[in-house]
C-alpha cells in the first residue's frame, strides 16, 4: 500500500545536508509509489528545490518565515507540528543531527506521536516498517516498528546511500503561525575551522591523549586535507585542552559512520568506541599493541604516530597526484 512521506531536509551554511539526500532516498522507498514531500524551513532555501527534486522529492513545502531564519526549538517545532496536521503523513523523516536530536523529540510529544531515533537501517516487511538501531553504545542491534498511528523517525548520517532520481517538484507556500519564541539566536559563534562537516565526513583522522599537545594535531589535520577528511578526537584529548569539545566522537560527543576512520594515539576506550564502532574501515595507529582499539580496528599500525601519520600523508599525496 502506497504512502504519503515527509521528510524535514536541513541547510548548513548554505548548503543542503548529505543527510537530506539520504532520507529522500529512503523515503522513496517506503512511499512505495505514494507520495514524498520534503519540508524546507528558512529564508532563501527555496533555492535548494531543484536539488530535491533531484532526489525524488514532489511536492516541497517551503516555509520562508524570518523566525525560522536560525534554529531555536520554540519556532522550528511551532512550524513542523503544524505541517504536519496539516499534511497528515504517514511517515515523518529526519537526520539523526544535532537538530533533529533536538526537534524530533519536541514535535512527537506535541503531537502525541512514538519516535524512534538514530536509525541505521530501514526495512519493510508486509506494512510494518522495520527500524534498526544501536542499544548499549553500540553492542548490539534493536528492530522496532510502529504499532499504530504515522510513522516518525529520525536517520543516522551516512548510513543510507542517496540515490538521484529526478521528479516534478511542486513548490506549496507554507506559513505557520509562530508566536511566544522563548530563544532569540543573536549570533552564531564557530570555534572551530571551516571545512567538512565531522558528522557526515566519508573520511575521519581522530587523535587521542597520544597526540600528547595541540599541536600534536598538526600531522592529523595534515592527513586529513590530503584525504579530503575531516578532524575527530577522543573525550581524553578535548579534555586535556589539546583541541575543542567540538571535535569529541564518542557516546557524549557525535556519533559518525565514516567510510574511514583512522584513529591515532586513541586507546579505544568502550566511551570513545560508541560513537565510531560502525564505520566501514577502522585503521589503528598506537605504540601499545595490546590497545583495545585494535580489537575493533581492519588495520593495525603499531609505531609512534608522529613515525607514522606523516608516512602515511606522503603517501597518499603521490597517490592521489598520480591519479
Amino acid at each position: 500500500m502506497s504512502k504519503k512521506v515527509l521528510v524535514l531536509a536541513e541547510v548548513k551554511d548554505g548548503k543542503l545536508r548529505q543527510v537530506s539526500r539520504e532520507a529522500l532516498s529512503v523515503a522513496r522507498r517506503l512511499a512505495a509509489g505514494g507520495e514524498v514531500a520534503a519540508a524546507l524551513f528558512g529564508p532563501g532555501n527555496g533555492a535548494h528545490a531543484e536539488e530535491l527534486a533531484g532526489y525524488g522529492a514532489q511536492k516541497l513545502y517551503l516555509a520562508e518565515a524570518e523566525a525560522l531564519a536560525v534554529y531555536t526549538p520554540d519556532a522550528y517545532a511551532q512550524a513542523l507540528t503544524q505541517l504536519v496536521r496539516e499534511v497528515q503523513p504517514d511517515v515523518i523523516l529526519t537526520g539523526h543531527t544535532a537538530m533533529g536530536r533536538d526537534l524530533a523529540p519536541r514535535v512527537a510529544a506535541r503531537l502525541q506521536l512514538g519516535l524512534i531515533t538514530d536509525c541505521t537501517a530501514v526495512e519493510t516487511s508486509g506494512e510494518t516498517i522495520l527500524f534498526t538501531r544501536p542499544i548499549y553504545a553500540g553492542k548490539a542491534f534493536q528492530k522496532k516498528a510502529f504499532l499504530e498511528g504515522p510513522v516518525f523517525a529520525t536517520l543516522r548520517p551516512n548510513n543510507f546511500a542517496p540515490e538521484e532520481q529526478r521528479t516534478v517538484l511542486d513548490v506549496f507556500p507554507f506559513r505557520p503561525e509562530i508566536k511566544d519564541v522563548r530563544t532569540i539566536v543573536r549570533e552564531v559563534v564557530r570555534k572551530t575551522a571551516s571545512g567538512v562537516d565531522l558528522s557526515e565526513a566519508k573520511i575521519i583522522v581522530s587523535g587521542g591523549r597520544g597526540v600528547k599537545s595541540a599541536d600534536g594535531f598538526q600531522p592529523l589535520k595534515e592527513l586529513a586535507e590530503v584525504l579530503g577528511g575531516a578532524v575527530g578526537a577522543s573525550r581524553g584529548a578535548c579534555d586535556a585542552g589539546y583541541c575543542e569539545y567540538a571535535l569529541q566522537i564518542g557516546q557524549t560527543g557525535k556519533v559518525v559512520t565514516p567510510d574511514l576512520y583512522i584513529a591515532c594515539g586513541i586507546s579505544g576506550a568502550i566511551q570513545h568506541l560508541a560513537g565510531m564502532s560502525n564505520a566501514k574501515v577502522i585503521v589503528a595507529i598506537n605504540k601499545d599493541p595490546e590497545a583495545p582499539i585494535f580489537q575493533v580496528a581492519d588495520y593495525g599500525i603499531v609505531g609512534d604516530l608522529f613515525e607514522v601519520v606523516p608516512l602515511l600523508t606522503e603517501a597518499f599525496r603521490r597517490v592521489l597526484v598520480a591519479k
